[in-house]
């Protein structure tokens, strides 16, 4: 079982950047394929990144491509999520989210999940 926490929400101004950061509790962190998802008000939690255990294979949703970077340092139990170019429909609750094998861009193929980062982009 992993354990997720992340930080790095705020406010931040429309083409502006921030890094939203996952730590992952246990020992067994590097067995793990990780994912970012996001959700707005009234809306279904969407997926927008997933990286391997490995990090030999990332995916990006169609609408952060380009922008956004996942990437993992399993020295330290950490998944990452650099964001560039922020829109204001980027605004969401983000959460990163632990499965242990393969690849899904599906909410309800990950079972462990963090308690979420409020990232708001003003226009």
């Amino acid at each position: 079982q992993v354990q997720l926490v992340e930080s790095g929400g705020g406010l931040v101004q429309a083409g502006g950047s921030l890094r939203l950061s996952c730590a992952a509790s246990g020992r067994t962190f590097s067995t793990y394929a990780m994912g970012w998802f996001r959700q707005a008000p009234g809306t279904e939690r969407e997926f927008v990144a997933h990286i391997s255990f490995s990090a030999s294979n990332t995916y990006y949703a169609d609408s952060v491509k380009g922008r956004f970077t996942i990437s993992r340092d399993n020295a330290k139990n950490t998944v990452y999520l650099q964001m560039n170019s922020l829109k204001p429909e980027d605004t969401a609750v983000y959460y990163c989210a632990a499965r242990r094998s393969g690849s899904s861009f599906f909410p309800n193929d990950y079972p462990y999940w963090g308690q979420g980062t409020q990232v708001t982009v003003s226009s």
